[in-house]
């Protein structure tokens, strides 16, 4: 290289005897290196002169002195950190501020421990146990109350109702009959065996049937319509020596008048109004 290549490639000034920097194999002086080359941190906005140390991560620069957590502001510098919306956080400050923390302890749950998920919460591992024993409930079954979650051993012995008619553990909603509970799936009629638990129903000698069944086996017939009584939702029926009648079929037999609270005659299985049963003997 002669003595006028050895010159700035970008201001022309001899280099001979001067510090320079090589740029694709062509030389610069210091000054002209720095404005035409250098990086500009990240952090302070200044220039990463060539006397200065430049960090570098993803397209990102940083004087070394600049190089810190965003959060505690803690040296970066050859130690492990994590980016978080372009931020760059040193490891306890990126456990604290991304990781879950555990709906028992309130504490963090590390990177890289194991954590237990349940109803969109989480806990350490050490921390989702039975309420009633205390031991580790893991991936096993368990029961959820409002105080706590259970293991099924524990939630059985402590709070668990029986069918009345399977006399197995109900674990979830359940139908009460005469102060008993029982599973919906097993609350079936007397009859026909169909299940109950949405659907209104009867009693007769502490068993549950079905309308269709009750009617069929044990409820009386209006006289007049020959249709069950049932008196379900408040009807009201009217009751005569051994005969029923509908409140609304209590009709005077000639003229269909109602009789509800009125006098009437009866003669044989007739009744009638005091107007239409005149010369009728019975006089009620």
């Amino acid at each position: 290289m002669t003595a006028s290549q050895f010159d700035c490639q970008y201001c022309s000034a001899s280099l001979l005897g001067k510090k320079f920097m090589l740029k694709d194999g062509n030389p610069y002086c210091i000054k002209c290196y720095d404005r035409v080359f250098c990086n500009y941190c990240e952090e302070c906005k200044e220039a990463i002169e060539s006397g200065s140390k430049d960090l570098c991560y993803k397209g990102r620069h940083w004087h070394e002195r600049c190089f810190n957590c965003a959060k505690c502001n803690h040296s970066l510098v050859e130690k492990p950190f994590a980016a978080k919306d372009e931020r760059l956080l040193c490891s306890e400050c990126y456990s604290n501020e991304c990781s879950s923390k555990c709906f028992h302890c309130k504490k963090t749950i590390m990177p890289g421990s194991r954590k237990m998920e349940f109803k969109g919460n989480y806990w350490h591992e050490t921390c989702f146990v039975c309420e009633h024993c205390r031991q580790p409930i893991g991936t096993k079954p368990l029961i959820s109350k409002e105080n706590g979650n259970y293991c099924v051993r524990c939630f059985q012995k402590e709070f668990a109702h029986y069918c009345n008619f399977c006399k197995k553990v109900i674990t979830s909603g359940w139908i009460t009959f005469h102060d008993q509970p029982w599973h919906k799936e097993c609350f079936l009629c007397s009859g026909c065996r169909k299940e109950l638990c949405d659907e209104e129903f009867m009693s007769r000698d502490d068993y549950p049937f079905c309308l269709d069944c009750y009617n069929r086996l044990y409820a009386k017939k209006c006289v007049a319509c020959a249709k069950p009584i049932t008196g379900l939702r408040g009807a009201k029926f009217i009751c005569f020596q051994d005969r029923q009648w509908h409140s609304e079929c209590f009709n005077c037999g000639k003229c269909s008048v109602s009789l509800v609270g009125e006098g009437f005659l009866t003669q044989d299985k007739e009744i009638f109004c005091r107007k239409c049963g005149s010369g009728v003997e019975t006089d009620i």
